[in-house]
């Protein structure tokens, strides 16, 4: 899932499963599940646009979701999802992202975490970042 946001030897050295969360919200007397809010708009278009081919399945670039052309990110009453065909495991609700952290964490030595804190996450980071910018007629070079 997180292939082209993190390339070459960065990519092989990621876990092949990487823990992530997302809100819940009760509204109306419903839960909603928003966990389409994790990648702004225009990254997202940016995505769309240099995949224009894509309108089903798309894996990849911090995506996984089998509605590529139309995902369900805009909260209006309902559940949003962008990464959800990469969910694997369910840990269970949290009341905040500190104790879901304080129970689960990263499966990385202390070498690959150091490697991940300080330079991993900034070049994916970057790597985004071009994205985002990228004018429509540079997207496929």
């Amino acid at each position: 899932m997180q292939k082209g946001a993190i390339t070459g030897i960065w990519y092989k050295l990621s876990p092949q499963n990487i823990l992530h969360s997302w809100v819940e919200v009760w509204v109306n007397e419903q839960w909603y599940f928003l966990e389409g809010v994790i990648l702004d708009k225009p990254y997202l278009t940016k995505l769309q646009e240099q995949n224009s081919d894509c309108k089903t399945t798309f894996c990849g670039f911090g995506v996984y979701t089998d509605n590529f052309e139309n995902p369900p990110i805009e909260w209006n009453l309902n559940n949003t999802f962008i990464q959800d065909k990469g969910i694997n495991q369910d840990f269970g609700v949290f009341d905040t992202p500190d104790e879901f952290y304080s129970k689960h964490q990263q499966k990385l030595n202390a070498l690959k975490r150091f490697v991940f804190q300080y330079i991993v996450r900034y070049i994916m980071n970057n790597n985004v970042e071009i994205i985002r910018n990228k004018s429509v007629t540079n997207l496929k070079n």
